[in-house]
């Protein structure tokens, strides 16, 4: 992907790095008008609304579908912003196409489906317009890619990326994980491809959205897509994590832009990569010894022993041909579990 084209050529500079925002849903003209004047005025340059929503479940509000579409017009030609909505049939893309709407976003659960993926890239075939990918629901790289290379196959230049975090049975704070080393490895494999993050759906409250987006700056995202409505309490759909227009302003007045030329301190740049990967790992490996606790308390309700040799062999050998195929030493991989397993044993013995 060495010919990707910028997003929008001629962004002012307040829009460096690339900062997008608005309601989760476009609800009612007078919502989705009342809210775009709101973020214009806080120096905003593209305005998100989501006309067509997949819900998890049916009987949510579901959007308002093309009916929306002449709103978003009158956002254009009333706050001079560029729009953007989200995508998941090839309708859905024509009828954007032909309402006028900037830039298309692909949606997570789209992202996931292979075959909706290439109905949306043919649909876009000989289009100019600008299209960013959302990552799958799950944490799997290859299927984000493959979404990608679809769209790029299919001739769409101006192409990037969404990190908006992972679905995952154990969420801990987040609505979901943001698992930051899969993007990292997005960024290291393509790295002409803008890459953005979606603090909103990551965080999935309101109070968690400001130090998601400085992170993600501080990794070196070339920009965020923030969920905010005119009245977050009263919205038709994600409500709890959107912000109201004054607290977005906020959070763009407090966010610090690092410097981002291959001259200024790579070092330090690097290593604060490290430190945060690091903080990661250390908190994965918490996790491990927890579950490690409950499994050594249910071995000894049923009269198991702590150690299992088979088990623990086929550990080792599983993780060594993965931390190969990853380009790390099978034998580093095995001292490290080692290492980790006798811990996991003591914890387990000292319940």
């Amino acid at each position: 992907m060495n010919d990707l084209q910028p997003l929008f050529p001629s962004l002012p500079a307040t829009d460096t790095p690339l900062f997008i925002a608005g309601p989760c849903s476009a609800e009612t003209e007078e919502q989705t008008l009342a809210t775009a004047r709101a973020l214009a005025d806080a120096g905003v340059g593209i305005f998100r609304a989501g006309l067509w929503k997949p819900r998890t479940r049916p009987g949510g509000f579901e959007g308002v579908g093309a009916e929306g579409l002449p709103w978003l017009r009158r956002v254009q030609r009333e706050t001079g912003m560029r729009t953007a909505t989200e995508v998941a049939t090839r309708e859905h893309v024509a009828a954007a196409l032909d309402g006028g709407v900037d830039l298309l976003w692909i949606g997570a659960r789209t992202t996931g489906d292979p075959f909706a993926m290439q109905e949306i890239a043919d649909a876009l075939a000989g289009h100019d317009v600008p299209v960013l990918v959302k990552n799958p629901a799950s944490p799997d790289l290859e299927l984000w890619i493959g979404a990608l290379q679809r769209l790029y196959n299919a001739g769409v230049r101006r192409l990037g990326a969404i990190h908006r975090g992972f679905s995952s049975l154990d969420r801990g704070d987040y609505r979901n994980p943001p698992l930051w080393a899969l993007p990292i490895e997005l960024r290291r494999r393509m790295p002409r491809l803008p890459l953005l993050c979606d603090p909103s759906h990551i965080a999935g409250r309101r109070e968690l959205v400001a130090p998601l987006a400085q992170q993600a700056l501080d990794l070196g995202f070339d920009g965020l897509v923030v969920e905010a409505h005119r009245a977050p309490d009263q919205a038709w759909s994600d409500s709890e994590q959107q912000l109201a227009p004054a607290a977005l302003c906020d959070l763009r007045r407090a966010l610090v832009v690092r410097r981002t030329d291959t001259t200024a301190e790579p070092l330090a740049t690097l290593r604060e990569r490290i430190d945060r990967t690091d903080d990661e790992l250390v908190a994965l490996i918490a996790r491990r010894m927890a579950i490690a606790r409950e499994i050594g308390t249910l071995k000894r309700a049923r009269g198991l022993a702590v150690l299992q040799p088979r088990r623990y062999e086929e550990l080792l050998a599983r993780r060594a041909a993965q931390a190969e195929e990853r380009g790390m030493s099978a034998a580093f991989m095995r001292r490290l579990l080692q290492v980790i397993h006798e811990e996991s044993i003591r914890q387990q013995m000292e319940e």
